[in-house]
């Protein structure tokens, strides 16, 4: 069994990382959680799930162990595969997921994509009291660190723009508040044009 894989970020997208250990590189699937805190750097420690069936032998990897708990304990979900687990853990961090299941607040969850109001039901049921054992910090009490602001006009008519092409609005909302975090003069067609290639 594969812990985790420590070694050179060799190719980065949103959705996959390869990382080179020793001369053999690893594709491994990614949240955008995992993407935002990985990017920019040479070398990288991802936690690991292995997904093996007949068909396929797959990776997934996280930059933290408290992500890696949650995605596993989404895909002991009746009905949560591993690809919809990552869209969750992609429109929020583990914390806001913690939180949304701590309060039953089933709406949040269906604006992921492929996540509908039973799944979203059964999330809340069968995760609700064991999301207490992990060790995660309210995302309401994450150390008084603010994050710079965004041009909110900007925002908002990237995130129209895109959810009149059928992207959701919680990851949407992610991706385009991280552009405008990195790029805070970036104009509306270079924002959506940097979101499609991260949604």
């Amino acid at each position: 069994m594969i812990e985790y894989l420590h070694g050179r970020l060799a190719d980065l997208t949103p959705a996959l990382a390869v990382v080179d250990c020793h001369g053999v590189g690893y594709g491994v699937n990614i949240s955008l959680n995992t993407f935002a805190a990985i990017q920019g750097r040479d070398e990288v420690k991802l936690w690991i799930t292995e997904s093996i069936r007949e068909d396929a032998y797959q990776l997934w990897g996280f930059e933290s162990r408290t992500e890696r708990e949650l995605f596993q304990l989404l895909t002991s979900v009746s009905g949560i595969g591993a690809s919809s687990a990552r869209m969750v853990l992609s429109a929020m961090t583990p914390a806001e997921l913690c939180n949304i299941i701590g309060d039953g607040n089933d709406k949040m969850l269906r604006q992921v994509k492929g996540i509908g109001p039973k799944a979203a039901q059964r999330i809340i049921v069968d995760l609700h009291d064991k999301i207490g054992a992990l060790d995660i910090v309210p995302a309401s009490a994450s150390g008084g660190q603010t994050a710079p602001a965004v041009n909110a006009e900007v925002q908002k008519e990237a995130e129209a723009a895109l959810a009149m092409l059928g992207f959701s609005p919680a990851p949407t909302h992610k991706v385009v508040v991280k552009i405008l975090q990195d790029e805070p003069e970036a104009p509306v067609e270079r924002v959506i044009k940097l979101a499609l290639k991260m949604l």
